[in-house]
């Protein structure tokens, strides 16, 4: 990890960028503001979210039996 002043990012963009694929960059910009430069993993990892997703077509099954059981409760098995 290197830590490196925001004028320093700018005179040397390429370096750091190049450097920011293998650890991480420390920018400080001011007396108040830290930023991280780090290159980012384009894998996708599965997250919780994501293992209940469910797919379009049982999104469709879902509501189409929403639908009818609101229908039936309001008019009765007038279907």
């Amino acid at each position: 990890m290197r830590v490196i002043s925001s004028s320093e990012l700018r005179s040397n963009m390429k370096k750091y960028l190049d450097l920011a694929a293998n650890e991480k960059i420390i920018i400080q910009r001011g007396g108040n503001e830290t930023f991280v430069l780090a290159r980012e993993d384009d894998r996708l990892e599965p997250d919780e979210d994501l293992r209940r997703a469910i797919s379009a077509k049982e999104l469709l099954i879902g509501v189409e039996t929403d639908i009818r059981k609101a229908y039936r409760a309001k008019y009765g098995d007038k279907i």
